[in-house]
């Protein structure tokens, strides 16, 4: 199994952390149920490009076996994928997804065609400032060719999310315009996204980070109350905090991803820390 590892950066894994694993026990990721619509392919400077089987970090911090990943790059840089990290990072906000879902960033159009195949979702409303994105969809056609005609759900408006204002209720805003899982001001701006949008419910990509690095900064321990009073304080109608085992997922998801990106000023606990926590306080 160690000659099929894969050297590419999304997985989240470096070949000097498998050491002592025994690969042929690691679980298998389940099959992606959008991988059939897709196919490598390029349009101006992006490409979906497909990856053989690797062994790749997921969100909630699983070492794990995936198999058939579409990467989409933009020249040399990844910008998404379907390996775990990026599937179970948005799994919470398509499990809301209803009525008149509004997505912030195009992307490969996961996140769209899976909220577009929930029956309790009538509108799916996607926001993308790329022009030579939305070429690439008009070449891959995946919206036009998921079943039983939902991709007629799908809207692309060509605009700014920072700017763009809908012109009818919105349910459910689901903003991921961001290549990094952390930047230093995303919940000020997803505020600001929310201001002109005023979505009943709000799920972004890495909020369980944001919570988290904002928790620790202010000495709040990640549990259910310790979430839950900063996401009060990010003052946005935040969802998945009652999902089960938020707490425990947010902390595992911290120790994986936030790779020494901590606020300015945070004592991480030992219980949090990473070798790249060490690197980033010059402790190794």
């Amino acid at each position: 199994m160690a000659d099929q590892i894969f050297p590419f950066p999304a997985p989240g894994i470096a070949q000097h952390e498998l050491a002592g694993i025994d690969l042929d026990r690691l679980p298998l990721t389940p099959p992606d149920p959008l991988r059939e619509y897709y196919q490598p392919m390029a349009s101006g400077a992006w490409s979906l490009r497909s990856l053989p089987t690797i062994i790749c970090m997921g969100y909630w911090g699983q070492l794990q076996i995936a198999q058939a990943i579409i990467v989409l790059m933009r020249g040399q840089k990844t910008w998404m994928s379907t390996a775990p990290m990026e599937i179970e990072s948005q799994r919470i906000g398509v499990d809301f997804a209803r009525g008149h879902v509004v997505i912030y960033g195009l992307g490969m159009g996961w996140t769209t065609a899976m909220s577009a195949l929930k029956p309790e979702v009538e509108q799916v409303t996607v926001v993308e400032m790329d022009a030579q994105v939305l070429d690439l969809h008009a070449n891959l056609k995946l919206f036009d060719r998921l079943p039983d005609g939902v991709g007629s759900k799908v809207r692309i408006v060509h605009a700014d999310a920072l700017e763009w204002k809908p012109d009818s209720h919105v349910d459910l805003l689901m903003p991921d315009i961001w290549i990094d899982m952390v930047s230093w001001e995303r919940a000020e701006e997803v505020h600001d996204m929310q201001a002109n949008v005023g979505a009943d419910m709000i799920y972004f990509w890495g909020q369980e980070l944001e919570l988290a690095r904002h928790a620790v900064r202010l000495n709040r321990p990640l549990d259910d109350a310790g979430l839950a009073a900063t996401a009060a304080q990010f003052d946005l109608p935040l969802v998945g905090l009652d999902t089960p085992d938020y707490a425990a997922r947010t902390r595992a998801a911290a120790r994986a991803w936030m790779k020494g990106r901590w606020l300015e000023g945070t004592l991480v606990p030992d219980d949090l820390r990473s070798a790249a926590d060490n690197v980033a306080v010059g402790q190794i």
